[in-house]
């Protein structure tokens, strides 16, 4: 096994520990990647914090680019030397759900507790989301990664492996919006922005940012929201309706974990909509509406995971459209740190001002 450094959970809702820890070489279907970038996740902190459960000592971080420097005998046709994304989408490809091109829900469970991780000292050390790229390296499936040019910068390519791929999916595959729908957003963060580029994507014909504050409603508009709506308001979803000519939303994407953006998001739909839940709550939180409306009306409440992405058909075309200039991706990043910096960057993550914060790796 090899020692690297990485940036260790110990105990939730304190500081990560940068430490030694050992990683094994990769298995049959696995690659071994030497990571350039990890962008911090809302879903890293709020794993940290103990708000989902799991086991301690752990290794958090799932949006990772870098190199494959090493290859099990079965690794899909990656070679060493290629430049990928790292993914926390670790299906097995055979169960129902991926033969059904659903991979974001895989069935097949993992065992990330003894999976390539060890401490130090050998003890066991959680792979969080199958990934654990707060970490010089990662061993995971082929099934995870995605080739990208050699040209584009990792800590851009990073974003593609949850956020981006989170919130456009959301719009394109989750929501399957017509060109000429209307969109309402909850939440211009991270994967809010990206819902909203995603919405522009397909042709909505007006896309309702709805934030906390007014720096983030500018913001939105930048990545193609047509209006803004301040979430602080009484009752917002009248703001949007008149926004939106007077009619509610064919779709409502949540991309807040925040319990009171669930319960007000079936009041912005119009007849026939559906709201998009996307944003994760704390374990036992619980939101509550009126079946009735949503029969009435034949509105719908959908879960999506991850954008309900196939990566390897979904991140090239995303590639391409960031190629294009068709899909902002460096305006998003807000800063680059160290992984000596990781917990400073986890803390201005949390004031909710930065888009995506980018831990950079330095080659030895």
């Amino acid at each position: 096994m090899q020692t690297i450094k990485a940036a260790v959970c110990r105990a939730f809702n304190a500081p990560l520990v940068i430490e030694d820890i050992q990683i094994a070489p990769p298995g049959t279907e696995e690659v071994e990647v030497t990571l350039d970038a990890v962008a911090i996740c809302h879903s890293d902190i709020t794993y940290a914090t103990g708000a989902w459960g799991g086991h301690l000592p752990a290794v958090y971080g799932h949006e990772a680019a870098g190199v494959i420097t090493a290859t099990g005998d079965a690794a899909g046709g990656f070679q060493v030397g290629d430049a990928v994304v790292v993914t926390l989408i670790r299906a097995c490809g055979s169960c129902p759900s991926c033969a059904g091109g659903q991979p974001t829900i895989c069935e097949t469970p993992y065992d990330s507790v003894n999976g390539p991780l060890r401490t130090s000292d050998g003890g066991p050390l959680d792979q969080a989301m199958a990934c654990g790229a707060f970490a010089e390296k990662v061993v995971v499936s082929h099934r995870q990664i995605v080739k990208i040019p050699e040209t584009m910068p990792k800590d851009v390519a990073s974003l593609l492996s949850c956020g981006v791929i989170t919130g456009v999916g959301a719009a394109v595959n989750a929501a399957k919006l017509r060109p000429g729908q209307d969109v309402v957003v909850i939440g211009a963060g991270g994967v809010g922005l990206n819902a909203i580029q995603g919405a522009r994507l397909a042709g909505a014909r007006r896309i309702v940012a709805v934030d906390m504050t007014e720096d983030k409603l500018e913001i939105a508009r930048e990545f193609g929201a047509t209006h803004g709506v301040l979430a602080s308001q009484k009752q917002p979803w009248k703001a949007a309706y008149k926004a939106l000519g007077g009619r509610g939303a064919d779709a409502v994407l949540i991309t807040v974990g925040a319990i009171p953006a669930y319960d007000q998001a079936p009041r912005y739909l119009g007849r026939g909509g559906k709201a998009i839940m996307i944003g994760m709550p704390h374990s036992g939180d619980m939101s509550s509406y009126e079946p009735v409306v949503l029969a009435a009306l034949g509105q719908g409440l959908v879960g999506s995971k991850m954008g309900d992405v196939v990566i390897q058909r979904d991140i090239p075309w995303m590639i391409d459209l960031y190629e294009q200039g068709r899909l902002k991706l460096d305006e998003l990043i807000s800063g680059r740190w160290s992984l000596d910096q990781i917990n400073e960057a986890i803390e201005d993550t949390k004031t909710g001002s930065a888009k995506r914060n980018v831990i950079l790796f330095e080659r030895g």
